[in-house]
């Protein structure tokens, strides 16, 4: 990384108004033109001071990040993060005016001569005028967008979540496990997690992805690091412990800006009262904040709460072992899930995916071929909504299933729904970017890639994987493999994007010895294969063509 003074060294005027706010470029801090201060996180004020110093042009991320953090290591995802923060915090849904250039950059869309003194009354009735004769022009430009978009059926998908200035930023850390002997594990993280998705399905709240929130366990408790590295208002802690039939939970709600303790119970309860227990602590934590959710206690027993258990056993197996192997545990799993509680949906949840990722990844096709593992996932996806028709993650997979089956407009739809449901889960998010891709809409789906990660700075290690293939179709090889080998361990099944991007870069020692890895747990896999498997629902213009002349290169067989 690299910088120049003219990059980053500020400008003379000592504000700048962009989109109804001020920003005092001496003191980094930021306000309504009213002269309401606006909360924003310290590095997320420095990033914005980088922009502030040349509004209008383009700020490349490494000047950003050698600005922001030239004596410290830190990946990309730290300003991904702050540009988020930004975001939110300007009400800047639409990325107007923080605007992403891919592979140059941001922009702050402010104008240079808007700069006003800020003692002076009359100035900040300058810029109020200013921004309300651009606010109209803006609403007009938008309007006329919005139209010409319904009118040939280009409608974007809606942001992951909405984050008003004045809503409270929630982060929900992983429950410690006091149970012992065979309880011990039982639970897994089903209170933290059931928690975190019905906080989020509100909508009175914020609430940060799991994955980042989840990397905390087992650490010492610093609320107000936590609350600072994570952006929150508030963190909920808490413990769990199963001792035979009986669950005991305690819950605390913390002030993360300054460790103030706001609310705190214990609930001792049959472990069938799994799902009540949830949701009393949901309505608490809703009542302290300043708002409440209404909304009946759902029903909850013992069987259900086996289900469960099972279902996110299996969801670990995969996660730790993205193979052959962990799809079959994944699949043995979720039938124990079902036979503990047929009428739960998890245990058909995760036999979708197992069917999904068959046909994907090939993996059993001495079983079924690809189209009839797609129609078994789609009738496992289709029992799981049928049972719990507000559970975001069954209309998760069952659109990823549309995407495989080149039904984009119903994928686009199912997405949208499972987004509104749980508008925390960045998995859904990077998840929704597979029919952009396969469709040749790469850079919506590389911003939502960087939206997700926005909103879960911690996120796993998978995003990067999608990031690479977003780069691959961009024919942006090196920073494809960048992407890639951000990841901890390259699953069994990544391989065989690394050996295209490999490919791509002429690498063929290193694309054979990755698509080698791939082919261990698919070895059946051939040109002709991929080829009458991805025709009908890769349609980017020249990418399948592309992709199967890096396969060549790898010394997959004809």
């Amino acid at each position: 990384m690299s910088r120049t003074a003219s990059e980053i060294e500020p400008k003379s005027a000592e504000t700048i108004t962009f989109g109804g706010f001020v920003f005092l470029t001496k003191s980094k801090q930021l306000r309504t033109v009213e002269g309401k201060a606006v909360d924003l996180r310290s590095q997320s004020a420095e990033v914005l001071s980088v922009l502030a110093a040349r509004p209008g042009e383009i700020v490349s991320k490494d000047a950003l990040m050698q600005a922001v953090w030239a004596d410290t290591f830190v990946t990309d995802d730290s300003l991904t993060q702050c540009i988020a923060d930004i975001r939110r915090a300007l009400g800047d849904d639409e990325h107007v005016i923080v605007q992403t250039l891919p592979k140059r950059g941001y922009r702050l869309n402010a104008d240079p001569l808007d700069t006003v003194d800020p003692n002076a009354a009359a100035g900040t009735e300058r810029a109020r005028s200013r921004f309300s004769r651009r606010g109209f022009i803006l609403v007009a430009i938008v309007l006329v967008a919005a139209a010409i978009g319904a009118y040939y059926g280009a409608q974007m998908w809606p942001s992951a979540t909405v984050r008003s200035t004045d809503m409270s930023r929630i982060a929900v850390l992983p429950f410690e496990e006091f149970s012992t002997g065979a309880d011990k594990g039982y639970l897994s993280d089903a209170v933290a997690e059931g928690i975190i998705t019905e906080l989020a399905r509100s909508k009175t709240y914020a609430v940060i992805a799991r994955n980042s929130s989840f990397r905390y366990r087992g650490q010492p408790i610093d609320v107000r690091q936590i609350g600072d590295e994570l952006g929150v208002d508030y963190l909920l802690e808490g413990s769990q412990q199963k001792i035979g039939d009986r669950l005991k939970v305690t819950a605390q709600l913390l002030n993360a800006h300054d460790g103030s303790h706001v609310w705190a119970n214990t609930y001792n309860r049959e472990i069938g009262d799994l799902f009540v227990v949830q949701e009393e602590i949901i309505r608490t934590l809703a009542d302290r904040v300043g708002r409440r959710i209404e909304r009946p206690l759902p029903k909850s027993d013992a069987a259900q709460v086996s289900a469960l258990h099972y279902h996110l056993m299996g969801i670990v197996e995969i996660r730790k072992d993205f193979s052959a192997t962990g799809n079959e545990l994944l699949r043995q799993l979720n039938l124990k899930a079902i036979e503990a509680d047929p009428d739960s949906q998890f245990g058909y949840i995760g036999l979708a995916w197992f069917y999904r990722n068959d046909a994907i990844f090939g993996w059993h096709e001495q079983e079924h071929n690809r189209d009839e593992a797609l129609k078994r996932a789609a009738e496992y996806a289709d029992k799981a909504i049928l049972l719990a028709p507000d559970d975001a993650e069954a209309h998760q997979i069952r659109a990823s299933i549309h995407t495989e089956a080149g039904e984009f407009e119903q994928a686009l739809a199912r997405y949208d729904q499972a987004i509104a449901l749980n508008p925390s889960n960045s998995d859904i998010l990077v998840h929704s970017t597979d029919p952009l891709l396969y469709v040749g809409r790469t850079d919506e789906a590389i911003e939502r890639i960087e939206l997700a990660m926005g909103i879960d700075p911690f996120h796993a290690d998978w995003f990067h994987w999608q990031m690479g293939w977003a780069l691959w179709e961009k024919n942006d090889c090196g920073a494809a493999l960048t992407a890639m080998r951000k990841m901890s361990r390259i699953p069994i099944g990544a391989h065989r994007m690394l050996a295209g991007i490999h490919a791509c870069l002429g690498n063929e020692q290193e694309a054979k010895e990755a698509l080698a890895v791939f082919l261990q747990n698919s070895p059946g896999q051939s040109i002709s294969q991929e080829r009458r498997e991805w025709e009908k629902i890769w349609i980017a213009p020249g990418s399948l063509n592309r992709w199967i002349e890096h396969m060549r290169i790898a010394g997959l067989p004809e």
